[in-house]
């Protein structure tokens, strides 16, 4: 036996399966096209040793060019807008339509399942080592693996926004079934959310999830009889007992889908006080959710600023200055700074009495 080619032909399968492993480690912690593709371009740098690597991805209904991520120099680089788009080579171009590229330095293989959804390249710069046979064996397993998920992203994705599609028809159900008053001004509802979860630094995955939150916090008072919705009178305390149990309501309707896992929380305990007297769990500072404790804010002003015929609506200023004096009791502190400084810019002052208008009844 040669035990040199033994050796070589040992370090290479397991490289190979090293490969392999380190793709399906990736696709099992990575939840979108666009992460995928800028994790895998760094990866396949670091274990084929190229300066850059790019990832382009087809639209499936266009099958254009509508995404492309590199790993340049120790950066990454997402490239959506049209116009750069618009500057790719035809020679990297004809790889996304089934070519394929074996140069010194620089080789490109297109991503094939059923149909063509884009292409992978590696480059290293002239001085530096020629590609060998082996690195595009390498990259012919990583293109295959990626192939699979990116196809099973993209499935993902679609589903998402089917899920979306019907989130937001449900906000339009339950505008009809009487929630008008929580639902009819939705986007400056959101928009003061959105503000303040961004001066507090959320992610845009626990923003999309405080979104979802919005439209879904009374899902289930879909069957909540009509005439209860609209009682001319404060609640008694059997109904306030129902009040509370509505939450928990809230959630048991949405707990099978397994996208909405993450909004949750933010559905149950958005009524919790940060001074633990709350409501369901008794919670109180950050045993509470970010997002509750945000949307326990907004939802708080636009309680305020609502006509009841048991109670007089406040205005824009007195509302927000009963937040500032519930502040460490009803509501966390950091969040109601954010609130009352942004409450002085003129956008978000717009949002409030956007919100405050559409609360008149």
């Amino acid at each position: 036996m040669n035990t040199k080619n033994y050796l070589t032909h040992t370090k290479k399968y397991n490289l190979v399966l090293s490969a392999v492993h380190m793709v399906y480690r990736l696709v099992n912690s990575t939840f979108n096209v666009q992460e995928l593709a800028l994790r895998l371009t760094r990866l396949l740098c670091q274990f084929i040793k190229a300066s850059s690597s790019s990832i382009y991805i087809l639209d499936p209904a266009k099958g254009k060019v509508c995404l492309i991520a590199i790993y340049d120099n120790k950066i990454n680089i997402l490239v959506e807008k049209k116009k750069d788009l618009a500057k790719i080579s035809s020679k990297e171009l004809k790889v996304t339509q089934g070519d394929s590229i074996a140069e010194k330095h620089m080789i490109g293989l297109p991503l094939v399942s059923d149909e063509n959804i884009g292409a992978i390249f590696i480059k290293r710069k002239r001085r530096e080592p020629a590609f060998t046979d082996f690195d595009r064996e390498i990259l012919a397993v990583v293109a295959e693996q990626a192939v699979t998920a990116i196809k099973n992203l993209q499935l993902y994705e679609k589903q998402q926004k089917v899920i979306i599609g019907s989130i937001e028809f449900i906000g339009k159900l339950l505008k009809k079934h009487g929630h008008s008053s929580r639902t009819a001004h939705m986007p400056a509802f959101f928009q003061m959310i959105n503000a303040i979860a961004k001066k507090l630094k959320m992610n845009s995955d626990d923003i999309d999830h405080l979104y979802y939150a919005c439209i879904l916090r009374d899902a289930g008072a879909i069957d909540v009889p009509y005439n209860f919705l609209l009682k001319r009178g404060q609640l008694t305390q059997e109904e306030f007992k129902l009040v509370r149990k509505q939450p928990k309501k809230n959630v048991d309707l949405l707990k099978p889908v397994e996208f909405l896992k993450p909004v949750l929380p933010i559905i149950l305990y958005h009524h919790e006080k940060y001074d633990g007297s709350g409501y369901p769990s008794g919670l109180k500072k950050n045993q509470i959710p970010l997002g509750a404790r945000v949307m326990a804010v907004v939802e708080a002003f636009e309680a305020m600023t609502v006509e009841r015929p048991y109670k007089t609506r406040l205005s824009v200023d007195d509302a927000i200055a009963e937040i500032r004096y519930n502040s460490g009791t009803q509501f966390d502190p950091k969040v109601v700074d954010v609130f009352v400084e942004l409450s002085s810019q003129k956008k978000f002052r717009n949002y409030l009495s956007s919100s405050y208008k559409h609360n008149y009844n």
